[in-house]
């Protein structure tokens, strides 16, 4: 059985590498899919990646999750992350081990970026790091579930 990590990213993640590149780097959301596979693939586990800028797909690919029993899920849901309730609920109902990213040190910005409703969530949160903190995700939600990294 294939164990599958869910990899969601929100609302602007689609412009990754064309919006602005000196806050959020020249990494376009291809690379950060292309380093969540291979990340994945080294603790014998399989990223499914996907973006959608509506809250409601998010919330579904949530479900979808559950249903079909992924071991864990990164979110990056980008502006939702401070706004949306919906997004902690359905991480919440469906238990399934999350770990919160951003690409930026968002407490180093506005101050409406300060608060996250997905880190009360999510396990662990991880910003700041560029695109190398789903790397960094990956790997330690492979550590809280068990999967041990392949030689």
């Amino acid at each position: 059985m294939v164990r599958t990590v869910y990899v969601l990213n929100g609302p602007n993640l689609n412009l990754l590498g064309t919006r602005e590149p000196e806050t959020y780097g020249h990494a376009r959301l291809v690379d950060v899919e292309r380093l969540c596979s291979e990340t994945a693939a080294h603790y014998g586990l399989e990223a499914d990646c996907r973006q959608s800028n509506s809250e409601g797909e998010l919330i579904d690919f949530i479900h979808e999750a559950q249903v079909k029993q992924a071991v864990g899920i990164v979110l990056n849901a980008g502006g939702y992350s401070h706004t949306s309730i919906a997004l902690h609920d359905a991480l919440t109902a469906v238990k399934i081990p999350t770990v919160e990213v951003h690409v930026t040190n968002i407490y180093a910005r506005e101050d409406f970026r300060h608060h996250s409703f997905i880190a009360k969530a999510a396990f662990a949160t991880l910003c700041g790091f560029g695109i190398d903190g789903y790397r960094l995700a990956i790997s330690g939600l492979a550590a809280k579930i068990g999967a041990a990294a392949k030689a």
